[in-house]
């Protein structure tokens, strides 16, 4: 499954989605599992279906992603895209884009009563919470949602070097925490 999950990120939404794959200890997997043993636990005996699934979530996930170089020029057009950020308060604290609004229960409440074709941009550290909340919001009918390839990681050194880039670390109770990298520039 790690190589599965290395090779096509959206598998781990889909196989939830469509099969009830990987949502709990009960249908969960672990990285060293085969996907044809996964899907003979989960009484799938057409992994040819599961194998095409994924490669369709794959798909809809690169339609979905822009990259920070046409997000940075959008956002200097005439009419920005509404720009959300999805991380958590401590990665807010530390670094974040001056368009941005972070998401909280009551933005996302908000967002779902905006125009579906409102224009949006999604963004987190790396590109993969973007991509689950641009993936939802277009799930609920948005058609004009996407996830910025990279994140805030790939803005910083791509676009703005300025922007703090950090790390998610995990401190000595386990929990995450976040850290800056000694250098924007690293």
């Amino acid at each position: 499954m790690q190589d599965v999950l290395q090779a096509f990120p959206s598998a781990q939404r889909a196989l939830f989605t469509k099969y009830h794959i990987g949502g709990c200890n009960s249908c969960g997997y672990q990285p060293e599992d085969v996907l044809e043993d996964v899907a003979r636990r989960h009484n799938i005996t057409d992994v040819d279906e599961v194998v095409a699934f994924i490669h369709s979530a794959d798909e809809s996930d690169r339609r979905i992603q822009v990259s920070v170089a046409d997000v940075a020029s959008a956002l200097r057009s005439a009419t920005p895209p509404r720009l959300l950020d999805v991380r958590g308060p401590d990665e807010w604290d530390i670094a974040r884009l001056a368009a941005a609004v972070q998401v909280d229960e009551t933005v996302a409440a908000q967002v779902m009563t905006w125009p579906k074709s409102t224009p949006i941009v999604i963004y987190c550290h790396t590109g993969r919470r973007s991509l689950d909340a641009a993936s939802y919001l277009a799930g609920h009918g948005f058609s004009n949602v996407r996830s910025m390839t990279g994140g805030l990681e790939a803005w910083s050194r791509e676009i703005d070097p300025k922007i703090t880039r950090y790390e998610v670390v995990r401190d000595p109770s386990g929990r995450p925490a976040v850290r800056p990298l000694r250098s924007a520039l690293s």
